[in-house]
């Protein structure tokens, strides 16, 4: 793995280097763009829009537009923003982990010590262990402030970076139904929750889209059809609710017992 950000990880007094790997990877088949017509490939370009030329990255600078004209920013002007935070995840805190709502969660990343940074690394990753918390941080990565929290993850300290406040759209735009439900219908979907309810195995869920799409390729390459799975997409008619919440339940109680 590569190193993208080189800096430190401080709480309270305490300062200790780390690098940050990238936790996850994009699984996404690579698939090109081609022409319709002759299967040529698709090329982006960065054309000046005035010229109609093209533009070499080494030649292209970042500006803020005000008013009719731009404001052209350098790399000094963005290390400049916020010196400390663009080498700096400080941690200001320390929250409960059940106290994060899923919805926050943008992407993860591991932290690794540096040279002289071991111990205090250490100090860190078990006092978070043993205390069931996580230190909620800020730090500035590719010109962004991101808001993170640090935790450990399989023996290594991980930082997930989160969502601000204002990233999160208020779902009481959303159209939510006000439909009544009983007691009763309830009572049955909680005991169908439970007779699904395992120990989560993370090794246990794999990325089968890839999988069924590569069996298309080859399937096309060698000229075959392939057979389309069919399912019912139907929604649950109210009046069937328990029916149908029964029928799982007995469904779920048989796989079990074979």
């Amino acid at each position: 793995m590569r190193s993208i950000w080189n800096g430190s990880i401080s709480f309270g007094l305490v300062t200790i280097p780390v690098k940050i790997y990238s936790a996850s990877e994009d699984r996404k088949l690579d698939l090109d763009m081609l022409d319709k017509s002759d299967h040529a490939r698709i090329r982006y370009k960065r054309v000046n829009e005035v010229t109609g030329e093209e533009v070499e990255w080494k030649d292209i600078v970042k500006g803020y537009k005000q008013d009719d004209s731009y404001v052209v920013l350098a790399d000094e002007d963005f290390e400049q923003a916020n010196a400390k935070k663009s080498k700096t995840i400080d941690i200001e805190e320390f929250i409960k982990e059940e106290d994060v709502a899923d919805v926050l969660f943008k992407k993860p990343y591991f932290l690794e010590p540096q040279k002289d940074g071991e111990k205090s690394y250490n100090l860190l990753k078990n006092a978070l262990l043993d205390t069931g918390k996580l230190g909620v941080a800020t730090f500035v990565m590719r010109q962004k402030e991101n808001l993170s929290l640090v935790g450990v993850y399989k023996n290594a300290l991980v930082l997930h970076v989160i969502r601000f406040a204002d990233e999160i759209r208020n779902p009481d735009d959303l159209k939510l139904p006000d439909t009544k439900v009983s007691k009763r219908e309830v009572d049955m979907a909680k005991s169908l929750i439970e007779q699904y309810t395992e120990d989560f195995a993370f090794d246990k869920y794999k990325n089968v889209y890839n999988e069924q799409l590569l069996k298309i390729i080859k399937a096309k390459t060698s000229g075959k059809k392939t057979k389309v799975e069919k399912f019912d997409t139907k929604p649950t008619p109210a009046k069937d609710l328990m029916a149908q919440l029964k029928a799982s339940l007995e469904k779920k109680k048989k796989n079990k017992a074979s």
